[in-house]
């Protein structure tokens, strides 16, 4: 009696956010970052975090000296380093000493394997690049570290000369190498070619693990490691978001939900594949980066659609535009509502935020996001503004006296003024922002003054201090982002601006949206909405304004 097939073989998830991806512009990581990320990883599952590189700056150093107090649970530690120096013995380099005091289980020097890099960049001969490559790797492995060898430019070495590419991964090999990964570093190979090159390699050495590390310079990071494990790769190299150099490293986000949920590999500890889009949004919340809407799996646009036909399907089968289960990968399908929407998509959207509309009530609502839309407003990305409309639209049709208010009001504006003063000093000029607003609450008139950094500063500061004592809830309510957009820059100073400004609680975030051809209207709009919203959701008791 034969036993059940075996599955899918098992695949090592090795991460260079720390050292590769921190090759970024506009990426810069303290010691306190990088400790944070490897945490994470290492929470998530990752099998190895490759820490940076310990000689190359105080920063690494520091972090190596570091990262012993972290409670890792399942990732090795990799220090990452070059071969030994030409003219050099490995026991005599200072770089690879230093490598070796980092005190790191795994050790993982790169090793040029194309011919030009040995002619031009290091200026040796070939042979001489062959014994840095043994040296450097025996010289590792004597000392009980496992050794991960990096073949630089291997794929345009191989295209070049492929017996030499091929010679580098022997010597690497034959000196006790663990792991031989293949690196498209100009990341201009296509799929085909990976899987051309892949095949040979792993048919002459594949008594040892072989991996890839893909950069996405073609566009095809993601793709090429995912067909390198088709052709028996057992090791891939990414980084955190795809971040790195020029275009970047494969997304090791992608790589892990496309071989999990794609192929059958089972790659993280069981239940971590659905904390992959909060690591995604950790990580880029500590490298201070934009979280890229668009990211495949862990973006939150991955998962939503805003066309009508689209919408309708989802209401019958949520998995009909769904290629994977998003809540597999901790996120969710959300139905966007703008001027492409039909009404399937106003009583989707209006159903996750429980509220109940007929269809005569959808149409309404929208009737009045298209004109709103053709004005410059945009709702798919202002979640807050667009469940405030529906409010208001319903309170409309509501007839008085059944039931709650679905559109409370918390405050009327009766008006608001803001002044911009700078002044010379001896330090240079200084601007100054004093905002004065007038509100109507119940049966009082308040007045307001608030100076901030900027107008939409110091309106803030205002409208907090108008409304402080009537709502305590507007402590815990912060603003996090403010953008500007111009619609039509060929309209020059009247152009129409359109704000986006995103509010945050201790339970999340949200976004209201404001349009006008004046920058600081635009911005109170917002700006209003958005503690309009934030009052709703901490259930601040709303209040009667005055008639006027």
């Amino acid at each position: 009696m034969s036993g059940a097939e075996p599955g899918p073989a098992r695949v090592e998830i090795y991460d260079t956010t720390l050292r590769d991806g921190a090759q970024q512009v506009g990426l810069d990581l303290t010691v306190e970052d990088k400790l944070r990320i490897a945490a994470a990883l290492d929470a998530l599952g990752v099998d190895v975090v490759e820490g940076g590189w310990p000689g190359s700056n105080p920063k690494d150093k520091e972090f190596f000296a570091r990262a012993g107090e972290l409670p890792w649970r399942h990732a090795a530690l990799a220090a990452f380093g070059a071969t030994r120096r030409p003219g050099r013995s490995a026991d005599g380099d200072p770089d690879l000493a230093v490598l070796l005091a980092a005190g790191t289980p795994v050790v993982t020097l790169v090793g040029k394997a194309w011919t030009l890099h040995v002619d031009e960049a290091l200026r040796t001969t070939r042979e001489e690049n062959l014994a840095m490559v043994a040296d450097s790797v025996r010289f590792f492995a004597r000392e009980g570290r496992r050794v991960v060898f990096d073949a630089e430019h291997f794929f345009d070495g191989y295209a070049a000369d492929p017996g030499y590419a091929l010679a580098v991964l022997a010597a690497a090999a034959e000196a006790g190498a663990d792991t031989l990964a293949l690196c498209d570093t100009n990341g201009g190979t296509l799929p085909d070619d990976i899987v051309r090159v892949v095949r040979d390699v792993t048919a002459r050495f594949g008594q040892l693990r072989i991996g890839v590390h893909c950069h996405n310079d073609s566009a095809c990071a993601v793709a090429n490691s995912l067909v390198a494990v088709g052709e028996g790769v057992r090791h891939v190299q990414g980084a955190a978001n795809g971040y790195g150099e020029r275009c970047g490293n494969a997304d090791l986000f992608a790589v892990i939900a496309g071989l999990e949920l794609k192929r059958g590999h089972e790659l993280l500890p069981p239940g971590r594949l659905a904390e992959l889009s909060s690591v995604a949004k950790l990580v880029a919340e500590v490298a201070n980066l934009p979280f890229e809407a668009r990211q495949p799996y862990v973006g939150s646009s991955a998962f939503a659609t805003k066309a009508g036909l689209h919408a309708s399907a989802i209401a019958r089968r949520p998995d009909a535009y769904s290629h994977v289960d998003p809540a597999a990968v901790g996120n969710q399908a959300a139905v966007l509502v703008s001027e492409l929407a039909g009404r399937s998509n106003v009583l989707a959207r209006a159903a996750e935020l429980g509220i109940e509309l007929d269809p005569a009530l959808a149409s309404e609502v929208l009737d009045e996001v298209k004109a709103a839309e053709h004005r410059g407003y945009a709702f798919e990305a202002a979640d807050a503004s667009f469940e405030l409309l529906v409010r208001r639209v319903a309170a409309r049709r509501r007839p008085a006296g059944t039931g709650p208010d679905p559109s409370p009001t918390w405050f009327e504006l009766e008006g608001y003024r803001v002044v911009i003063e700078r002044s010379e000093g001896p330090s240079g000029p200084t601007d100054r922002s004093e905002a004065i607003v007038r509100l109507l609450l119940r049966d009082q008139r308040v007045v307001a003054v608030g100076e901030g950094v900027g107008p939409v500063h110091a309106l803030d500061q205002a409208l907090r201090r108008a409304l402080e004592d009537l709502y305590p809830e507007l402590a815990s309510i912060r603003l996090v982002d403010y953008k500007v957009r111009i619609l039509d820059g060929r309209a020059a100073t009247s152009a129409v601006t359109r704000v986006m400004l995103t509010s945050a609680d201790s339970a999340g975030e949200w976004t209201t949206v404001g349009v006008s051809d004046d920058i600081v209207t635009a911005s109170w709009e917002a700006l209003a909405d958005g503690i309009s919203y934030g009052l709703l959701r901490a259930g601040a008791r709303a209040l009667v304004p005055a008639a006027t």
